[in-house]
């Protein structure tokens, strides 16, 4: 038909989610979208609220209202938890498992065990129950400590003492050995170990790490793959346009974190720059599905900082603003999230909320697309759409956005 292109503001949660005073205390009230606005007197987001940002979190604010034309709906996670790379896999359209809790501690013998059975120098840091792995005075291996305790482990580097190939041969080594859902290899340029040790934290008794941003890894040459597990790439939408040899180009953290065949693929952090790559792929792509993830929030809602994550708000809406006019009859344009990361709850950690659906298509106003049971209804209407098999998991909302009005 055209172009499918779905925009994922990452961590842009429109409200807790009904079941997390059972599983996730910590994040009762939460509603990052509404929070950032309410904490930034002037922001200024008028082509998300045009595209009924603020339909979906379900109230108006002052200077911010609803929108008579938009179509939106909104969807909880069907993952368990909240996470940026299940919630990647939701959106792509597989269900996702309970993952392995963990903590790292517990797989600690083990991964030693096997990094020194491949020929690395390893040492410890920590009190024993504690601890984190050093490799080669180059990176370490601990508990992610921006995400659900126990599900993700962290393997942290010194570009400039490691190249990227190799931390991803590390991080592989450590995934051979450990069932939690994510093991992410990620460095930094014009960083030491020093900084990595110095942002080393242990919560609670037995969860230890480096708290990423404290160590600076993401200030220059940021590089980063994740490594899930338990993922069947054949059950997903991109690798069933694939098959069906219909263009799939992916930006930014999605580059990394789902699998496809595609060579269209351009990881990064700038906001801006990846919008820049998005308006010339859209420029370049007549027929295929498209999708960006926007980090930059994600890491200011990790940082509890509401200032840098409105700044990155207003900049996404810029930018979508000038993608609106490239889009032509047929194409449509989702811009959703994956979880919350709701800066202003008391913790640095995600938060388990509702996302907004905010669907544009030119010529297509005021159609509602309902509470969504799962991310997973996005690849299936993305699979509608290219008329190709549906993914594991989800129900397409295709007909809800071109139907024809009663």
């Amino acid at each position: 038909m055209g172009r499918f292109i779905v925009i994922v503001l990452d961590s842009f949660g429109v409200g807790a989610m009904d079941d997390v005073s059972q599983v996730r205390p910590i994040d009762v009230g939460s509603n990052t979208a509404k929070h950032i606005i309410q904490a930034s007197p002037t922001i200024q987001l008028p082509t998300l609220e045009k595209l009924g940002l603020m339909n979906a979190i379900g109230e108006e604010l002052p200077s911010h209202s609803f929108s008579k034309t938009a179509n939106y709906g909104t969807s909880d996670l069907a993952h368990y938890g909240a996470d940026s790379f299940l919630g990647h896999q939701e959106i792509m359209g597989t269900t996702p498992k309970v993952p392995l809790i963990e903590p790292f501690n517990e797989k600690i013998d083990d991964v030693e065990c096997h990094l020194l059975q491949h020929g690395y120098n390893v040492r410890r840091l920590g009190e024993k129950g504690a601890q984190i792995l050093i490799v080669n005075n180059v990176a370490t291996v601990g508990d992610n400590l921006e995400t659900d305790a126990g599900q993700v482990y962290n393997v942290s580097a010194c570009l400039d003492s490691i190249s990227f190939e190799d931390l991803k041969q590390l991080g592989q080594r450590v995934r051979e050995v450990v069932h939690v859902s994510r093991v992410i290899a990620f460095g930094g340029q014009k960083i030491t170990i020093d900084d990595l040790l110095h942002a080393f934290e242990v919560r609670g008794t037995h969860i230890a790490g480096v708290d990423a941003p404290k160590s600076h890894v993401y200030e220059c040459g940021y590089q980063v793959v994740h490594l899930g597990y338990g993922i069947d790439k054949n059950t997903q939408i991109a690798t069933i346009l694939d098959k069906k040899n219909i263009t799939v180009s992916f930006l930014g953290k999605v580059a990394d974190i789902v699998q496809t065949e595609s060579t269209r693929l351009f990881p990064g952090v700038d906001s801006n720059t990846l919008f820049d790559s998005l308006i010339k792929e859209v420029k370049d792509i007549s027929h295929g599905f498209i999708a960006l993830n926007i980090q930059e929030t994600d890491l200011a809602g990790h940082a509890q900082d509401v200032q840098r994550y409105a700044d990155r708000l207003e900049l996404s809406d810029k930018r979508i603003e000038e993608l609106l006019p490239l889009l032509v009859k047929g194409d449509v344009l989702i811009v959703m999230a994956d979880h919350g990361n709701d800066p202003t709850i008391g913790h640095s950690n995600h938060t388990r909320e509702k996302v907004p659906l905010l669907v544009y298509s030119p010529t297509i106003e005021g159609k509602y697309i309902g509470h969504r049971q799962t991310l997973a209804d996005v690849a299936a209407t993305v699979a509608d759409y290219f008329d190709v098999n549906m993914p594991q998991h989800g129900q397409s909302f295709l007909a809800n956005i071109f139907e024809e009005k009663a």
